[in-house]
């Protein structure tokens, strides 16, 4: 399949994969800490990759490592608590409306950081799918006045954490293979998580034997596998074959995804909410058609 053809495909694979994931995220939290579910989330994920891919790390030479591990906490380990607090007060769907700031994100700090040249249909693109973002965040605030919005700070810091993963993969670890990336990360978080895991109380025996545990636990073993490791897979090799601001732009068709499944589970979505998400399509359109 071609490159241009194989990367649309990638972005709806992902669209549906990660647009699903703050639904999941909200039902692992009712049997679960934040803390216990960022970290039952990079273990699970960290023995599916294994099981499907752990030779794939021959490729990563020793100078690559550092770029690995930035790449493990700024793009998995850092966001999976910061989106498990956030969706403690705020919405799944306005959680996943939030994360859309990432391809502005990621525009500013390629720039700027990472010397990495866009075009003007990019920036024009971003800054239209931007707006559709406020939009969406304005109403979904007008209609839940109640919910803690200090909170959606926590999903704008997972923004730069993405940001600054995307760029770092497509500038120094065009040469790695996705899957080797994706597993070089787990490696790394494994400690890391089973240490946050240990002092979360998770091992509590009213914890542990709680039924509400139990189905959390299917929840987050569904996050990990699909939302986590392979669509881990999926996203490096989107980088790799597209641009920083096209693999991004996902953010901008995850909240359709999000918000249906939050009108699913009775969180409220206005008419508004549907023009404002077509203005994100629009501009996912302006960002990636040729000049």
């Amino acid at each position: 399949m071609q490159k241009t053809k194989l990367r649309w495909l990638y972005l709806a694979i992902l669209s549906l994969v990660w647009g699903s994931s703050f639904i999941l995220i909200k039902k692992s939290l009712i049997g679960l800490t934040p803390m216990q579910l960022g970290a039952l989330r990079t273990l699970f994920a960290a023995v599916f990759l294994f099981l499907i891919g752990f030779k794939s790390i021959r490729a990563i030479a020793v100078s690559d490592w550092k770029w690995v591990a930035i790449s493990a906490f700024a793009g998995s380990f850092i966001p999976a608590f910061l989106f498990a607090f956030a969706e403690t007060e705020i919405d799944s769907g306005i959680a996943s409306i939030l994360n859309s700031t990432t391809p502005l994100v990621t525009l500013i700090l390629g720039m700027l950081v990472f010397s990495i040249r866009f075009n003007k249909n990019q920036f024009i693109g971003v800054c239209v799918g931007l707006l559709g973002c406020l939009a969406l965040i304005l109403e979904g605030a007008s209609v839940n006045p109640n919910q803690n919005y200090w909170y959606a700070l926590l999903v704008l810091l997972a923004s730069i954490c993405y940001a600054v993963n995307v760029n770092i993969i497509k500038r120094y670890m065009q040469h790695i293979p996705p899957m080797a990336i994706a597993n070089g990360n787990f490696i790394l978080l494994i400690i890391p998580a089973m240490i946050v895991l240990y002092f979360s109380d998770f091992f509590k025996i009213e914890v542990i034997s709680n039924s509400k545990t139990h189905t959390s636990l299917l929840y987050i073993a569904i996050l990990a596998t699909v939302g986590t490791g392979i669509a881990k897979v999926v996203f490096n090799k989107l980088v790799q074959i597209s641009t920083p601001v096209f693999a991004t732009s996902v953010t901008y068709t995850i909240p359709i995804v999000a918000l249906f499944w939050g009108v699913l589970d009775d969180e409220k979505f206005t008419f508004y909410q549907v023009i404002a998400s077509g203005v994100i399509v629009f501009g996912v359109y302006l960002t990636n058609r040729n000049r």
